[in-house]
């Protein structure tokens, strides 16, 4: 039997830049932190984030994975001033799953600074710009106003429709486009 080997596929995940972040893949490294971080009772309040390191590196390697198979996924974040994993971003669409999400998760002590909003505007615009959207949506837990809050501020509404048990927010290109200029 003689074995053949062809180059591995390859999959760019590009770095975005914005004005306090960094979105990136993830990196070994992360696993540490995001098991910290989802380790915070407030953290898991909402979604389903792992809590121990096996289950957050699967996390991690589907995340990464979602980028070959979809063109799109999500981004560690980083702190651009002190280079500190400080949660999740991007946008995510498993199989069934009802449209393109913008999700965010940022550490429990760096809520209220805005940094979920920031994210989730750079995810919403590679959404439109990148991935050729026509609508992005966030599911939401009911109870979960700061995320409500987020998704108002970056021009999401209630499409008033459930998914889950999470009400979904939903913003068009066109939407998104009259508000940015994007």
């Amino acid at each position: 039997m003689t074995l053949r080997f062809g180059q591995p596929a390859a999959v760019t995940i590009p770095t975005v830049i914005t004005d306090r972040l960094i979105l990136r893949c993830w990196q070994p490294e992360d696993v540490g932190p995001y098991t910290a971080m989802a380790a915070h009772p407030d953290m898991s309040r909402y979604t389903g984030s792992p809590r121990d390191r096996e289950a957050v590196r699967d996390m991690e390697a589907a995340l990464t994975g979602h980028w070959h198979l979809c063109g799109f996924g999500m981004w560690a974040a980083e702190d651009r001033s002190s280079g500190e994993f400080v949660g999740r971003a991007g946008l995510y669409r498993p199989e069934g799953w009802p449209g393109i999400e913008a999700a965010w998760t940022i550490r429990r002590d760096r809520w209220g600074q805005g940094l979920a909003t920031e994210a989730g505007a750079a995810a919403l615009e590679f959404a439109f710009t990148r991935v050729g959207a026509d609508e992005v949506i966030s599911r939401i837990h009911p109870d979960n106003a700061a995320s409500i809050r987020v998704a108002a501020k970056l021009g999401l509404t209630d499409a008033h429709r459930t998914f889950r048990g999470d009400a979904v927010y939903a913003i068009t290109r066109r939407t998104w486009t009259s508000r940015t200029g994007g």
